[in-house]
């Protein structure tokens, strides 16, 4: 298989990651706001051991984002590059061990992560707001499991698109 087929097909997978989700409350997420912003290197310090590879990965984003054109800090756009970077294996991805640890009952695994989200939701904050339609992709019919009359908290970020095929 050809590199870029590769990287359509993991790419694919993040834009339709459903996963198992939790149909439980889950206790809210505390603790990342009273971190300080810091530079992307020191954002993944503590994630060494939970992400392969994610300080060769910085490396890479970074080169990648020295003048970003979004008004964002190069740590900024960074750590949002860093999250749609696709690793092999898939599971070795930082999104798929970030949204993981979302999703799961055991809130004192993001303790490590606390830097890391507190960049990335900062970045994401700022970015300039825009109106569109979006699309997530899911394989599966998913209006039995969420009634409208049940409210349902997505604890993993979504991967979106702005058009379908």
């Amino acid at each position: 298989m050809a590199r870029s087929n590769i990287n359509e097909k993991y790419s694919a997978l993040r834009f339709a990651d459903v996963g198992t989700l939790q149909k439980r409350m889950l206790a809210p997420i505390e603790g990342y706001e009273k971190v300080p912003v810091v530079s992307l290197e020191e954002a993944v310090k503590l994630l060494v051991k939970i992400v392969p590879k994610v300080e060769r990965n910085v490396f890479v984003v970074k080169q990648n984002c020295q003048e970003p054109e979004d008004g964002l800090t190069t740590d900024e756009s960074a750590s949002i590059m860093l999250y749609t970077y696709e690793s092999m294996p898939h599971e070795d991805s930082l999104y798929v061990k970030l949204n993981d640890t979302l999703q799961s009952e055991q809130r004192k695994n993001l303790i490590p992560w606390f830097l890391y989200l507190r960049l990335i939701l900062t970045a994401l904050a700022r970015l300039p707001s825009k109106r569109r339609s979006v699309f997530r992709g899911v394989k599966e019919n998913l209006w039995a499991d969420y009634p409208l009359d049940k409210i349902f908290i997505w604890w993993g970020f979504s991967s979106c698109t702005s058009s379908i095929g």
